[in-house]
């Protein structure tokens, strides 16, 4: 039998090494449970629109099923003369139910079927997603009980800046990732609209039921002209974009822990499971997880290139070029789902080098800021201020000493006011508890934002606060 995509109209056979060519069921078969559902829900409108009867679409739903439970199985074969997943159901269909199989097809096209497959498919891949991203967040959030009372040195350009908490460090990624899942939630949203029944470009002159099958299959809403669903692979782009930016995220995490775990840094134990050796060098550990994590952000963003370079050219409505999408949007959600499965484990199972990061914590000046901000409070500009620290850290390091063991003179050197109040903003401990902003590592306000996000991730909801609620 012919396949289904070829009309009378063709004088000759396809050419074999066309075939192989222009097959895309190589990758495209991944979609068959939702080709399946969508064929059902079409079979169903059809029936409910009088096109088909009763028994016809409960014999081709029947036949799906069988034909679905087959793919499971492995058992079904697969012919690239077939082209793709769709034909390949279809022609089983038609091969099992004949005259009433070839009605399926009523009403759509491959156009529209494989979009509403497409989308199937991205909304499921998108909640799996999320529901990564959740696991990561309490991973997270977990940490902040484990290291309530850590201090860590917090880094701008690679040098030491300022005392923070180690659960503020921990929020910090709960944040970027809690922007993640609004991303993830917000590209549903125009993702979850059915395409189905727009037909090859134009709509269709049978009476069919938009809104039926958009319901049976969960779309929130019906996309309103065919010209565009026929080209529309926005909700593609967008959600390799949305995995793009989850990826830049996790990279970030991965490149410090890997200098976190390194004897100049010495900060975090990475768990050994999730670690390898040197084929040569005994004593290696490596973060070969996160390298690859790291690594593999550049493959993402590789997908969302692929994407944007594939459409930039299109007319409008469908082109073949379009058969390229799947394997880029494939690519990013399996290397993006499968960082995040192991992000979870890494973050829960590490732990800090307490003692290690206390032996050098009071290096680097980390309380400089916080002795300006004293003095500025005191009524000195903040310029002046800025400069007189300055000046009290270069004596400091020319002395070998941290600005907590300079003598009270020195300090009366910049306001002969001063007194011993002076001490009680220096040192990372006092420096740490002398925030106050919203927002700030201060141990209250990590405190609040600790309980919250647990709160906030009891039920798995993104929320953000408002002015008025920080207020």
């Amino acid at each position: 039998m012919a396949s289904p995509s070829r009309s009378g109209a063709f004088q000759e056979a396809v050419d074999r090494r066309v075939e192989r060519f222009t097959e895309s069921v190589s990758f495209d078969q991944r979609l068959f449970r939702q080709d399946v559902a969508g064929s059902i829900a079409h079979a169903r409108m059809l029936q409910a629109q009088g096109i088909l009867t009763e028994s016809e679409a409960s014999s081709i739903e029947k036949t799906l099923r069988e034909i679905e439970s087959e793919i499971e199985a492995g058992s079904f074969p697969l012919r690239i003369e077939l082209e793709d997943i769709h034909m390949h159901i279809e022609h089983a269909l038609i091969e099992r139910l004949g005259d009433v199989g070839r009605k399926l097809h009523t009403g759509r096209s491959r156009n529209d079927q494989v979009s509403t497959d497409f989308r199937l498919w991205v909304r499921e891949a998108l909640d799996r997603v999320d529901e990564r991203l959740l696991a990561l967040q309490r991973a997270f959030v977990a940490r902040c009980a484990l290291d309530e009372q850590v201090i860590l040195p917090a880094y701008t350009h690679l040098q030491r800046a300022q005392p923070v908490m180690a659960a503020h460090y921990w929020l910090a990624y709960c944040e970027k990732l809690e922007r993640d899942r609004e991303r993830v939630a917000d590209c549903r949203r125009r993702v979850n609209r059915s395409s189905l029944g727009a037909a090859a470009v134009a709509g269709t002159s049978l009476n069919i039921d938009r809104g039926h099958t958009a319901e049976a299959l969960g779309f929130e809403h019906v996309s309103a002209n065919s010209l565009d669903i026929s080209s529309d692979r926005d909700f593609a782009v967008e959600s390799v974009f949305v995995l793009s930016v989850i990826a830049l995220h996790l990279s970030t995490w991965a490149e410090e822990w890997i200098l976190w775990s390194t004897v100049e840094y010495d900060f975090i134990q990475l768990p050994h499971a999730f670690c390898t050796g040197s084929s040569i060098m005994p004593q290696k550990v490596n973060p070969d997880v996160l390298e690859l994590t790291r690594g593999k952000t550049a493959r993402v963003i590789g997908d969302l290139q692929t994407m944007l370079v594939l459409l930039k050219a299109l007319p409008l409505a469908y082109n073949r070029d379009l058969q390229e999408d799947k394997p880029a949007v494939f690519d990013a959600f399996d290397t993006v789902e499968a960082m995040l499965e192991l992000a979870e484990p890494i973050v829960a199972g590490s732990r800090l080098k307490v003692e290690s990061i206390n032996a050098r914590l009071d290096r680097g000046f980390l309380d400089a800021t916080t002795l300006m901000e004293f003095l500025i409070k005191r009524g000195m500009p903040q310029r002046s201020a800025h400069h007189a620290v300055g000046a009290l850290v270069k004596a400091a390091m020319t002395n070998g000493k941290r600005l907590q063991d300079l003598p009270l003179s020195q300090f009366q050197e910049l306001d002969p006011s001063l007194g011993d109040e002076v001490y009680e903003v220096l040192g990372v401990t006092k420096a740490v508890e002398a925030f106050v902003s919203y927002g700030s590592t201060a141990p209250t306000q990590v405190a609040n934002q600790v309980r919250s996000w647990n709160d906030r991730l009891a039920n798995g909801a993104t929320e953000r606060r408002t002015p008025a609620e920080i207020s």
